[in-house]
């Protein structure tokens, strides 16, 4: 048996197969291993990909770009209304649920976006199907980080179709996909490649205005233009120091030259850049982390191909190893052919031992004391926790002792921690008394790969500290 990955990208969509022991990404009828994310509406026919993409300047009106950020939503969604604002493809609210409005000329109709997104997903499909043959029915989908139930909902919902006459099986999964996803899904701007496109976009029109004296801001055909001009060069940028756009009759029969040079580039987009970086920066501080506990980082998405954006992730983690062998583009859906056989029972040994992940066998609680006086237990790694992990904790006594005891204790789950099971403490001694107020206590417990554990306890307020190393802690 065979499985499919497949990732639905704001402006692409990338498809992987699992057949024999490894995944491997699959072109598209066109060749190109990412298909644009797009889907064009004419008088007969539904365009999918490349051809729907090409042809969005002489039909922009009725091109669906973007699916992803309305799907599931509903019209009061603060995303939703951003993306109705931003789209050239009009979206109205029709019997309570939203829809794009087409108008062929013939007629107008109302598509639902589920039905956009299984346009893109057939595609995907017939492409999987081109090399495992119809069969193959194993599924799984990838989605963002902040994908809340409607929305995995209405993407379960829409891609349950029949298929050569057998239901397709599938698993809407949560599939961390690296950088990119954590950029993505991380600040409220959904930083990704169409942001840094349009700021290009936005630089290129400047100069068009500078040169001609004609604001093309507001003509929907003149920014698709620059749009597409800007896509080309900002991914020549990532190899090349400088980029040509031209543009013939770009606007009332006047061609327009322009050269954009990397530095001029990452100048415009040096916001961006910084956003990026400072949504990384928050989601270490979120899970508790340092940038010198990453060891690795993994590029995923278009954008990681930047050369800035690379620098400043190197800057942030300067120990680390960029792991970008595989294609960025082609990260996500590889992962999520790999998940997908797991899924369906593979037992081979070749993705066994890529996937092999070390856990912590039980839970791991410190004691303390709530507002009755009785004993409380906070779990700080649960049973199951990806190794190596970091935490932190902070433990409050009495100002009026001069010593604090952290104690630790391991559980299977299924009773509460006992004394039996305590395994580690660790006592701070000689604190300053306080009359009034409180010692603050920060603990930060790191465990390895190999289960050790090491725990470090700092008063706040004298900086003194204690720590020790459990050999085996779980």
């Amino acid at each position: 048996m065979a499985a499919i990955g497949v990732h639905l990208g704001c402006t692409s969509a990338c498809v992987a197969v699992y057949k024999d022991g490894r995944a491997d990404v699959v072109a598209n009828d066109a060749g190109d291993r990412v298909t644009p994310a797009v889907v064009a509406y004419s008088e007969n026919e539904e365009v999918v990909g490349l051809a729907a993409k090409q042809s969005r300047i002489r039909n922009i009106s009725n091109t669906v770009m973007k699916v992803k950020q309305i799907l599931g939503r509903s019209s009061d969604d603060p995303q939703a209304l951003k993306y109705i604002t931003e789209s050239k493809c009009s979206v109205i609210e029709k019997n309570g649920k939203l829809r794009y409005k087409i108008d062929t000329g013939e007629e107008t109709k109302f598509v639902n976006p589920g039905d956009v997104a299984r346009l893109i997903f057939s595609k995907m499909k017939e492409t999987a199907h081109s090399v495992l043959g119809s069969d193959a029915n194993d599924v799984v989908i990838t989605v963002p980080f902040d994908f809340g139930e409607k929305q995995k909902n209405a993407l379960g919902n829409i891609l349950v179709f029949k298929l050569g006459g057998t239901s397709l099986s599938i698993s809407v999964m949560e599939v961390n996909s690296g950088i990119y996803r954590v950029i993505s899904t991380n600040t409220d701007d959904n930083i990704g490649g169409t942001q840094f496109t349009e700021t290009l976009a936005q630089h290129l029109a400047s100069e068009f205005q500078r040169s001609f004296k004609h604001d093309v801001r507001g003509n929907a055909r003149a920014m698709m233009k620059l749009m597409n001009s800007a896509d080309i060069a900002k991914h020549s940028l990532s190899t090349l120091g400088s980029a040509n756009c031209f543009l013939d009759s770009l606007y009332e029969g006047q061609d327009f030259d322009c050269n954009v040079s990397r530095a001029r580039f990452e100048l415009l987009c040096s916001p961006l850049f910084n956003k990026c970086i400072e949504a990384i920066r928050a989601l270490l501080e979120q899970s508790g982390f340092a940038a010198d506990d990453i060891n690795k980082v993994v590029l995923c998405g278009g954008s990681s191909r930047i050369p800035r954006l690379q620098q400043l992730i190197k800057d942030l983690f300067p120990a680390v190893e960029l792991l970008n062998s595989i294609p960025p583009d082609e990260v996500i859906p590889i992962g999520a052919a790999i998940e997908a056989g797991i899924l369906i029972g593979k037992e081979n040994i070749l993705v066994e031992d890529s996937l092999k992940i070390e856990c912590s066998a039980k839970d791991i609680l410190v004691k303390g004391i709530d507002e009755s006086g009785a004993n409380s237990f906070t779990v700080l790694f649960p049973s199951g926790t990806p190794l190596p992990a970091r935490r932190q904790h902070t433990l409050q006594a009495p100002g009026s002792i001069s010593s604090v005891c952290l104690e630790l204790y391991e559980s299977e789950g299924k009773n509460s921690a006992k004394e039996e099971n305590k395994f580690a403490q660790v006592i701070l001694q000689d604190l300053n008394k306080k009359e009034n107020g409180l010692h603050d206590i920060l603990a930060v417990l790191t465990m390895k790969r190999d289960g050790s554990l090491h725990v470090t306890c700092t008063d706040q307020e004298t900086g003194k500290c204690e720590a020790i190393t459990i050999e085996v802690a779980s």
